[in-house]
């Protein structure tokens, strides 16, 4: 029987360069989809599949990571005295109890693998989430929380997976797979970025991973890959060179790279007419919008 996952690593490190000039000061981990940060949905996407250990691997000029899962008694009483309950109902949603949450700096940017390993000796023998905030999937149950839920049946290591167009395949770390038992396949080989006629599949992995220790152990040993950077995808391959289990899980619901630009505006759009407080003056926008592109066409 599996361990039961308690702990995730959630890699924060990066500068955000994409989104300059506004990460020049705020992390991009802080800014807003709608009106939470991206760090936000992580975290409750998190407690919804039962961690409870929350571990950041930073770099300078994140503190207001920190300070935003912080209490904050000045607004608290400000609310309070206003009566406006509800909200502070959702200032406090975003506390994190002492000890949850931990802190590790990244000193140097040496890929997804580097970061990870950072965070060995917090994690040590024990099964762990690593999940990417760039990521935001939109999803009836969480996506970590079926992930949790297929790998109590299966164990091993598993990557959450979606099929990506071909021509941008070579984007991503790439599934070759072994066997397909539809929402989880069996996986002989991964590949990180590789040059199209190389692709093994279309099916790509993106941020949300399910690992035993032994990854850790492997980003030890292995080589600097694509980039020159250590790849977190090589050290899970090196578990299918040792003879271990890898899945991949094709997830219910839709993902959204809110690393990019274009990516973090349809996120917006997508949550912003999920919400019923929201949605009629939004979707009104929208077609009026619509509307006199057409005419002008």
């Amino acid at each position: 029987m599996s361990r039961k996952v308690t702990k995730a690593i959630f890699p924060v490190a990066g500068l955000g360069t994409r989104f300059l000039p506004a990460t020049k000061s705020v992390p991009k981990e802080i800014m807003t989809l709608v009106d939470r940060p991206l760090i936000q949905y992580a975290i409750d996407e998190a407690r919804e599949a039962g961690i409870t250990d929350f571990i950041f691997v930073t770099s300078k000029g994140k503190s207001a990571l920190e300070d935003y899962f912080d209490r904050s008694v000045e607004l608290e009483t400000d609310l309070e005295a206003k009566g406006k309950h509800e909200l502070l109902d959702v200032l406090k949603s975003t506390y994190m109890e002492s000890g949850a949450i931990a802190y590790i700096r990244q000193h140097r940017a040496l890929g997804l693998g580097h970061a990870v390993w950072c965070a060995r000796r917090l994690i040590g023998d024990e099964p762990f989430a690593v999940m990417l905030p760039d990521d935001v999937i939109a999803a009836d149950k969480p996506c970590l929380k079926q992930m949790v839920e297929a790998y109590e049946e299966t164990g091993g290591c598993m990557v959450a997976a979606m099929e990506v167009p071909q021509e941008k395949a070579s984007s991503y770390g790439l599934l070759d797979v072994k066997a397909d038992m539809g929402s989880v396949v069996s996986v002989k080989n991964m590949v990180e970025k590789p040059k199209p006629e190389d692709a093994p599949s279309n099916l790509a992995v993106i941020g949300r991973y399910i690992l035993t220790p032994d990854v850790m152990r492997n980003l030890e040993t292995i080589d600097r890959g694509a980039g020159g950077e250590l790849q977190l995808t090589d050290a899970i391959a090196e578990e299918l060179r040792q003879n271990r289990n890898v899945f991949g899980y094709r997830f219910e619901g839709q993902r959204f790279d809110c690393g990019s630009k274009a990516g973090f505006l349809q996120a917006t759009v997508a949550f912003g007419l999920a919400r019923s407080d929201l949605r009629g003056e939004f979707e009104t926008y929208l077609d009026d919008l619509y509307a006199v592109r057409q005419a002008q066409l």
